[in-house]
Formats: structure tokens, C-alpha cells, sequence
């Protein structure tokens, strides 16, 4: 019967290096990811329900950051109900 004595030669230890070295890197990107993912729903759902961020919600967005100014909301709110109304 055969017995292993120990000796792995130059080429076992390489294997045993990068094989620990993927081992570990998988284990930390794993839990990189699902820190990540966590997080992200975590920001997604703070507000209340998700809901798609349709159109009018972009448009009242842009009008509370002060990007336009009521006219032009009031105009563009106007044609976009004319438009998914018309």
C-alpha cells in the first residue's frame, strides 16, 4: 500500500496558493455583493412602496430642485395629461 509522505513538490504548493487565494476571493466578493444588494433595497423601498417614476414624478422632481419654474411645470404637466389622457 501506498502512503503519502508529505511532499507536494513546487507544483502542489502553486495549486494550494491560488486555490486558497480564489477560495477566499469568492467568499469576499459574495459578501461584497449581498452587502451591496442589502443596501440597495434598503435605499429603493425607504420611501414607501417603489413605485416606476413615471413622468409627472420626474417633472415634479425637477420642478422642486428649482430646475423650472411653475410656468413651464404648469405647461408641461398640461401636455403630458393631454398626451396619456387625448
Amino acid at each position: 500500500m501506498m502512503y503519502w509522505d508529505g511532499n507536494m513538490g513546487v507544483w502542489g504548493y502553486a495549486l494550494m496558493a491560488v486555490s486558497f487565494i480564489l477560495f477566499w476571493g469568492a467568499i469576499i466578493t459574495a459578501i461584497v455583493f449581498l452587502a451591496r444588494s442589502m443596501s440597495a433595497g434598503s435605499r429603493r423601498y425607504a420611501g414607501g412602496p417603489h413605485r416606476t417614476g413615471g413622468a409627472e414624478e420626474l417633472l415634479a422632481e425637477r420642478f422642486a430642485r428649482g430646475e423650472i419654474d411653475d410656468t413651464e411645470y404648469n405647461a408641461r404637466l398640461n401636455a403630458l395629461r393631454r398626451s396619456n389622457f387625448g
